[in-house]
């Protein structure tokens, strides 16, 4: 029987079955004293390996997203933005919006949450298995740029369309040149229909010509971004002042120029 059990130990060690290996001892005295059958042991051991392999997988599309930080949805304080509809916020966590190829936009000044509401669907993402990179809109153009200059444009564009989730943060935080208002059309129209974007801004989608330098641009991205799209307006104060006495919440400005609320 020892003989048996390190054997079984040195098999399992060597399949790099090491979650299996460390629960070992408990199922088999459970086994033992009859608490559980031979089977129930054998598919705890097997579960607990497949967990493990998940959470590896997890940890490595997370790694391979460049997500500056891993947020969920349960650390977002709704409380703190009570105009912001729970709900169709919690929605994203299922994915579903993935599955019918939409986008997610989120509008809004500094600081009131976008970024962490676009990480937290990412994460989501990558435990479900599916492949996700976070990148910065000033980033994002600039290495298309530089990859257009050195006539490797074409494979640029296939890497970042490949992604089955591709979120862009930051858009209108630095001016966009015409030469990059074509490049950023160009890769939203590779994935339009095809793959999910979600895109962060703080500029209301009427300055987004402004923005672009390029109304026709503008308005020819934000045609597919829309498409099938689900949109969230978020109106409260910045959570990086939150605890500040008197603090405003500032209307966004919808995309005709007006005040809206939350979507």
């Amino acid at each position: 029987m020892k003989e048996s059990y390190q054997r079984l130990c040195a098999g399992l060690s060597a399949l790099k079955l090491e979650a299996m290996r460390m629960s070992l001892d408990g199922v088999i005295d459970r086994v033992n004293s009859g608490e559980t059958s031979f089977v129930d042991g054998l598919e705890t051991l097997v579960s607990r390996q497949v967990e493990e392999a998940r959470r590896r997988r997890t940890d490595c599309i997370i790694a391979q997203a460049h997500l500056p930080s891993r947020k969920t949805f349960g650390e977002f304080d709704f409380g703190f933005q009570p105009e912001l509809n729970k709900k169709e916020v919690m929605d994203l966590e299922t994915l579903r919006f993935m599955e019918a190829k939409e986008n997610v936009l989120f509008v809004g000044l500094p600081g009131v949450g976008k970024t962490h509401l676009a990480i937290a669907t990412g994460v989501a993402a990558a435990e479900s298995g599916k492949t996700v990179y976070f990148i910065s809109c000033h980033e994002l153009l600039s290495n298309l740029k530089k990859a257009k200059a050195e006539n490797r444009l074409e494979h640029r564009l296939r890497h970042y369309s490949s992604y089955s989730l591709l979120i862009i943060d930051e858009v209108g935080y630095l001016p966009v040149d015409s030469e990059a208002a074509d490049l950023m059309f160009e890769l939203i129209a590779r994935r339009y229909e095809k793959k999910s974007t979600i895109v962060t801004t703080n500029k209301a989608l009427g300055k987004w010509g402004e923005m672009f330098g390029d109304a026709m641009v503008a308005n020819a991205m934000l045609d597919r971004l829309l498409h099938h799209c689900r949109l969230f307006t978020i109106t409260g104060p910045s959570f990086r002042t939150k605890g500040y006495v008197g603090q405003q919440t500032i209307p966004v400005p919808s995309a005709d120029g007006t005040g809206s609320k939350s979507k």
